[in-house]
């Protein structure tokens, strides 16, 4: 089947382009856009683990930017992005491109199926190696959840975390913002950690501020004080409870 993902991308960069001014985010937006009874129910069931209007809020989403969900997998924040920027913004819905040459024909069928939800008609997900990340126009946000710590596995060959993060910053408006969510590894763990799939902030904090981004906080409502840090994240013990950071970055505005 071939993929679907480069169909109409012309005519959705017709939409405004104009910037979008970087204060605060749109609270109420972002509480209707999580609260809306469209959204998928298998979704809906995982809002109170991943607390998704507290992330859009930390990020600063409103209506009318333009954003990026880097590695979306099933497309559960790509979806509630699509409402909170609503149909004046747009999210490019990014999968690095070494998922598809991994997974297959499932990594293409789940953008596919990004593109054809009808419910979400600004999102356009495409595939895009890692260590050459960009977007059709500038952005206001590149998002990732879950994922930043695979940018170091195996799968994905030899490893240019740097080139990504370069990537991210050049693809973002001066003043943008970069949020990395990841499971929390224990402090100072080393490779291992990546087998738990799991990362040290610090290790985060530091590939990412070399790129040239300042570091703006965190926000520690993920953080469950129960979780050992030591298990595997899908072990049936913490799957869907882990201790998480979330680390917001920006973009200098010169």
């Amino acid at each position: 089947m071939r993929s679907l993902i480069a169909v109409g991308l012309s005519a959705f960069l017709l939409a405004s382009c104009a910037s979008m001014p970087m204060s605060g985010p749109d609270t109420a937006a972002n509480a209707a856009a999580v609260a809306d009874t469209a959204r998928p129910e298998a979704d809906r069931a995982r809002d109170a683990d991943r607390k998704p209007a507290a992330m859009l809020d930390f990020a600063g989403v409103k209506p009318g930017m333009v954003v990026v969900d880097f590695w979306p997998g099933g497309g559960y924040f790509t979806r509630v992005l699509s409402r909170a920027v609503g149909p004046e913004g747009r999210v490019y819905s990014i999968a690095p491109k070494e998922t598809q040459e991994k997974f297959g024909q499932r990594a293409e069928d789940a953008l596919n199926k990004l593109n054809a939800d009808p419910a979400t008609p600004n999102v356009k997900a495409s595939f895009v190696p890692a260590a050459q990340f960009a977007a059709p126009e500038a952005v206001d946000l590149v998002f990732t959840a879950q994922n930043y710590h695979d940018l170091h596995e195996k799968f994905m060959g030899p490893a240019d975390v740097p080139a990504f993060n370069k990537a991210v910053f050049a693809a973002l408006k001066p003043g943008g913002v970069f949020l990395v969510i990841d499971h929390d590894s224990l402090p100072g763990a080393g490779p291992e950690s990546l087998e738990l799939h799991r990362i040290d902030p610090e290790i985060v904090k530091r590939e990412v501020t070399a790129a040239g981004f300042v570091f703006e906080g965190e926000l520690d409502v993920l953080k469950n004080p129960a979780d050992p840090r030591t298990a595997n994240v899908f072990d049936k013990s913490i799957r869907g409870h882990t201790s998480q950071f979330v680390y917001k970055f920006r973009k200098p505005k010169h």
